[in-house]
């Protein structure tokens, strides 16, 4: 007997570091908080590039994804109530390319985007603590994944 397919969404989450400081933005969605670059990925794309993609559209910010740090898995019911769906994300260490002007002109990806010492990052209104851990794994764990293209 066949195994019925699941339902799945799958997300970047991206970790931008340079000169001891980290990217983030503050989203146009979700209270107008701040956050690191994310987002789906859309069909046909790796992880790497929604995360070339996702911190352009919002940061405004060329990356090259280096390693992959985290995969996480969560189950939650279907809005249909049809069943289980799987969601997805990939944690990704990046490091600029190119300018490090951060985006300045507001948009539907976000409204801004700075540099940010890891340890002002509580300061902000975030979208979720998770930023804070997450930068932290970023900042401190060697033995990631290399993320090739």
């Amino acid at each position: 007997m066949p195994r019925a397919r699941i339902p799945s969404n799958f997300f970047v989450f991206v970790v931008v570091e340079h000169a001891g400081q980290v990217l983030l933005v503050r989203e146009a969605k979700h209270g107008q908080r701040w956050y690191a670059p994310a987002g789906g990925l859309e069909a046909g794309e790796t992880i790497r590039e929604a995360a070339i993609r996702e911190t352009q559209e919002e940061a405004g910010i060329l990356v090259e994804p280096t390693s992959l740090l985290r995969v996480e898995q969560q189950w939650y019911a279907s809005e249909s109530g049809e069943g289980l769906v799987s969601w997805w994300r990939y944690v990704v260490r990046a490091h600029p390319v190119g300018s490090l002007t951060p985006k300045q002109r507001p948009d539907h990806h976000s409204l801004e985007a700075r540099w940010v010492r890891p340890e002002a990052i509580g300061q902000l209104p975030l979208r979720h603590s998770e930023v804070i851990d997450l930068v932290a794994l970023a900042l401190t764990n060697p033995a990631a994944m290399p993320l090739v293209a």
